[in-house]
């Protein structure tokens, strides 16, 4: 049988790390996953998928992921039940995460979250052009005539505030 997840999204909320009565770090979060097609009004929706990840894994993402942050999540679904306080059987179905990656570098995701920005989906990171690219590229080093792999700073938004708030975001 095969159960695999592969998810690349944004939190909706920083992580919630907790611990078992045992000691075990567990933490809970939602991802922002869009969809690959739009609406005929031209948007794009989203799935919000409840994701729960274990041990060392939940501390680390609860650390260095917080809300918004782009992560790429590898997993699997399970499901389970339990009777609530007033007695009914409640069904759950969420992601159980394996392994993670943060997909932005610590000061992308620090500009995106301070910078404002009018369109959620807009505002994907940026990896330069291709002019900064092959300029990299073409820069030798004197020593050893291998490629310059310094990552490239200039400004993708060409100097211009973005204005959004937090109300603004879907989650």
């Amino acid at each position: 049988m095969i159960n695999n997840v592969v998810l690349v999204g944004r939190l909706t909320k920083d992580p919630d790390l907790r611990y078992t009565s045992s000691g075990t770090a567990v933490a809970t979060f939602t991802l922002a996953v869009n969809r690959n097609f739009t609406t005929q009004s031209g948007e794009r929706e989203a799935d919000f998928i409840n994701c729960v990840i274990w041990r060392k894994s939940a501390e680390t993402l609860a650390n260095y992921a917080k809300k918004g942050s782009l992560i790429g999540v590898t997993g699997r679904i399970q499901t389970r039940n339990y009777d609530n306080q007033q007695g009914q059987r409640v069904y759950v179905t969420e992601v159980v995460a394996e392994n993670f990656q943060l997909l932005e570098s610590r000061t992308a995701n620090e500009q995106r979250r301070s910078a404002p920005s009018d369109d959620f989906n807009s505002n994907q990171p940026s990896f330069g052009n291709n002019n900064n690219f092959n300029q990299n590229q073409n820069q030798s080093s004197p020593t050893n005539g291998m490629p310059n792999f310094d990552r490239d700073t200039s400004d993708p938004f060409g100097g211009s505030s973005i204005d959004i708030s937090d109300d603004d975001l879907p989650f």
